[in-house]
């Protein structure tokens, strides 16, 4: 089986776009290249799509990487049959190879082996064959001085037994099958752990039981958690009658001395053999697709975060509220540097308002302040409130934003580096101002676990969640373009064909050089050659540079037809963008060539109308309830306004204006039942909710969008 056969069992697309994909793939070309300027040699595949064929080719070459592996392993333990190695050939079961190999498989010494030493692999072979009769009279035959006694000799044939039905992969296919439809998992809370104050957030796995298959992945994450921090037990089970008449139905072929002696065999064989690994192998699956969901649920919130509204190239004052230590200010230019810092105490226990009213009114008026970015931490809305007494000459927009991962940021390399002279504080409060003008370029600075958005992020595969993490990132970075001559090096390195490395030096040429004038001139960058310019160009914006078409999403290979598309009409290529009257004149089909077709021709077009459009959209003022201050102000009933700020498998947290986040339920997003959180609500998204559950003790307060 080639690849683009493996992959089209999984995928229903033709042979001619999955292995054009692949071609580009194997080029290095990234999946936002492809999927934005190939798209009629993958007969228009998105992101998606064009992802999922890469990660099925991964694991086709893991397959035929590990085939080769078990091939070279038994033909050097001289056992590879004719037939053997037609079945590993024909096999593209990661699974079914295992069970094939399990028999040839290195491990330690077992009863089997033992068994097999003392000589009574023969009588297994006979009673295995279930024709012998008098088995007493049989297996004396086999005593000596390792074997003492009849029941030895069977206990050593039923020992060899028990490991042949264990490599039996008929009979771990069927057990698999069975596991996988009926097994349930259960949990059983550690007596000695029982009343620690940690333990009592895992109370409801103390004594629990559910269908493994119909589990949802954050209880069964939750459960696994419980149990790796050592207060529950877990375990994989099945009816063990109907497991034991499964393997019987697939062994025993007769009723005689023969099959009493299997059947003990299958039964030891079950417990110490079968079970503890088909079990392990289900919960392994069942994890893996926990793990799954909650990659992808984070991933989705991670890619709603950041693509969340930008306020724009603004003069931004930003604040990091807080008690005593009090509240970090700084001002911010059009372009994020740092223009002034200092600290206000409005609040207690020193209570200096007026003069900290003053500082604001006089920074503000200094600065040409056009908006004002509150952290949503501890002393928020305390700070919202003093903000909104001040009586501005002409009064900034004010925002409050998430401080998530604000100071992991501000702890950073990244962060020292920028400002290696001030402290945490202000870098802190520098990421607040920077993240209302654009989340984007500032959070990709931070580590994306860090962010806040997901869930068990701590429990799931590392290296799926990074992969993934990494993935989302790069698309919303392609997706929005990038300043070429302010991006930051974490934001460059995101591009598609520059990474870490050359964004440094992309940085560094800039530094030494000046801004860039236009997009050819990347290719002086050092190690920056054609194939990573081919790549990165298009994703690239320079405003106001020598060519117009450098601050738009057309590739530099269409310039040559854009600029025909324009001389056909007698006009300069300035004049052709954003000109709809003269746009609508062109002919798609007259401009294909070998390289774009008529997808891509269709797609210039699109953007000459509307070249650099962002797509995210424009930043709106937010107001939470004043009269809500803390928890202790929500009574059952209300309706207040909201921001969702984390989504899950299981409904959304809704930030109130308070400490405590509440949770709104899926059963409570609308009437009518609800698959996927996400269709009913985005990250950020402004909603408005009803209070149904206020528990103070336990910081938790419950929510419905049903009003």
């Amino acid at each position: 089986m080639t690849a683009t056969g493996f992959i089209q069992k999984s995928l229903r697309l033709s042979d001619r776009n999955i292995s054009a994909t692949l071609q580009l793939l194997s080029e290095d070309c990234t999946i936002p290249f492809i999927s934005r300027y190939r798209k009629d040699a993958t007969g228009n595949l998105d992101e998606v799509q064009i992802e999922e064929i890469a990660k099925l080719n991964t694991q086709f070459q893991e397959i035929i990487k590990r085939k080769e592996s078990i091939l070279k392993s038994i033909e050097e333990q001289r056992a590879l049959t004719p037939e053997l190695k037609q079945r590993i050939d024909a096999s593209f079961d990661l699974q079914e190879l295992e069970d094939l190999y399990l028999p040839y498989k290195k491990r330690r010494k077992t009863k089997a082996d033992t068994a097999k030493e003392k000589g009574l692999e023969p009588l297994a072979k006979i009673i295995m064959s279930q024709k012998a009769g008098d088995l007493q009279s049989l297996a004396s035959r086999y005593l000596k001085e390792e074997v003492t006694s009849v029941e030895d000799a069977l206990q050593g044939a039923r020992d060899i037994m028990a490991e042949w039905i264990n490599e039996n992969g008929y009979v771990r296919k069927n057990l698999r099958r069975l596991f996988q439809r009926k097994a349930v998992i259960s949990s059983q809370v550690v007596k000695a752990k029982k009343e620690e104050e940690a333990a009592q957030k895992f109370s409801q796995y103390f004594e629990w039981e559910e269908s493994l298959g119909r589990i949802p992945s954050h209880r069964l994450l939750a459960m696994l958690r419980a149990e790796t921090e050592g207060y529950v037990k877990t375990k994989i089970e099945v009816d063990k009658d109907e497991a034991l008449d499964l393997i019987e139905n697939a062994i025993l072929k007769a009723n005689n001395e023969c099959t009493d002696q299997i059947a003990i065999a299958i039964s030891d064989s079950y417990k110490r053999l079968l079970e503890p690994a088909i079990s392990n192998e289900t919960l392994q699956e069942a994890k893996q697709k926990a793990d799954e969901k909650a990659i992808a649920i984070f991933s989705e919130n991670l890619r709603q975060l950041l693509l969340a509204p930008p306020l724009g190239e603004k003069r931004i004052l930003a604040i990091d509220p807080g008690y005593r230590s009090g509240c970090k200010v700084v001002c911010l230019d059009e372009k994020g540097d740092l223009l002034h810092n200092e600290t206000i105490y409005p609040h207690a226990p020193q209570n200096e308002s007026g003069m900290a009213m003053k500082k604001i009114r006089s920074m503000v008026n200094a600065y040409s302040i056009q908006a004002i970015s509150i952290g949503n931490g501890t002393a928020s809305r305390e700070t919202e409130f003093f903000i909104k007494k001040i009586a501005f000459d002409t009064p900034p927009q004010v925002f409050v934003v998430s401080e998530a991962g604000a100071s992991v940021y501000s702890a950073s390399k990244i962060a020292r580096d920028e400002f290696p002279s001030y402290d945490v504080t202000v870098r802190g409060a520098v990421s607040i101002g920077r993240r209302l003008a654009d989340p984007l370029a500032e959070l990709v600075k931070i580590d994306a676990k860090s962010i806040g958005v997901g869930q068990y992020q701590h429990d799931v595969d590392q290296t799926d969640l990074k992969n993934e993490l990494d993935a989302t990132v790069m698309k919303c970075v392609n997706s929005v373009g990038i300043n070429l001559n302010t991006a930051s090096k974490s934001l460059l390195s995101y591009v598609s064909g520059i990474g870490e490395k050359m964004a440094e030096n992309i940085v560094n040429y800039r530094a030494e050089h000046g801004a860039f004038e236009d997009r050819k001139q990347l290719k002086k960058v050092p190690r920056l050659g054609e194939k990573a310019f081919q790549q990165s160009a298009a994703f690239i914006r320079i405003a106001n540079g020598k060519n117009p078409l450098d601050n738009s999403a057309v590739h530099p290979e269409a310039y040559p037809i854009v600029e025909k598309m324009a001389k056909d009409l007698g006009i300069k290529t300035i004049d052709l963008i954003a000109n709809k009257e003269k746009i609508a004149l062109i002919s798609p089909e007259k401009y294909v060539n070998e390289t774009i077709g008529i997808l891509g021709i269709k797609d210039i077009l699109k953007e000459l109308e509307k070249p650099g459009l962002d797509p995210r959209k424009a930043a709106k003022v937010f107001e939470f309830d004043p009269t809500v201050k803390n928890i202790k102000d929500l009574k059952p009933g209300m309706i207040l306004p909201g921001i969702v700020n984390n989504i899950t498998a299981f409904g959304c947290f809704v930030d109130l204006g308070i400490k405590e986040s509440g949770l709104v339920h899926i059963s409570q997003l609308k009437d009518g039942f609800v698959s996927d959180v996400n269709e009913v609500v985005k990250l950020h998204q402004h909603v408005q909710v009803r209070v149904t559950e206020v528990d103070e003790a336990r910081k938790r307060v419950q929510l419905s969008m049903i009003l």
